[in-house]
């Protein structure tokens, strides 16, 4: 049984949700260095790696927000691997625009 397609708006939203948990997960130290602390007891474990990896991690977060968008109890691998592709071309975009420390020190490096 064929599903039907993620609807434009829809799909917008499941990147741009998909992008930001994906981007603070894998790229940012989360309020009161949570998201840090999180991948530092990861460490080299499967869970660590897939941290380390935005491309890795965005399919894994695009599940839940393509499903719950899409409304409907079947997952459509395609649209979340499509959900997931969009994340990472944004990702590249935002990348390549404005290069910048995500961190939250007081004390500016030197």
């Amino acid at each position: 049984m064929r599903t039907a397609p993620l609807p434009a708006g829809r799909f917008v939203l499941a990147t741009l949700a998909t992008w930001r948990v994906t981007h603070l997960l894998a790229e940012e130290d989360g309020p009161a260095d949570v998201v840090v602390r999180l991948r530092r007891r990861a460490g080299a474990s499967w869970a660590g790696d897939l941290l380390d990896c935005f491309y890795c991690l965005s399919f894994w977060v695009a599940v839940p927000f393509t499903a719950g968008l899409a409304g409907r109890r079947r997952i459509d691998p395609v649209a979340c691997l499509a959900v997931s592709g969009a994340a990472c071309l944004l990702e590249q975009a935002t990348r390549q625009m404005a290069p910048h420390d995500h961190t939250h020190s007081a004390v500016p490096a030197s």
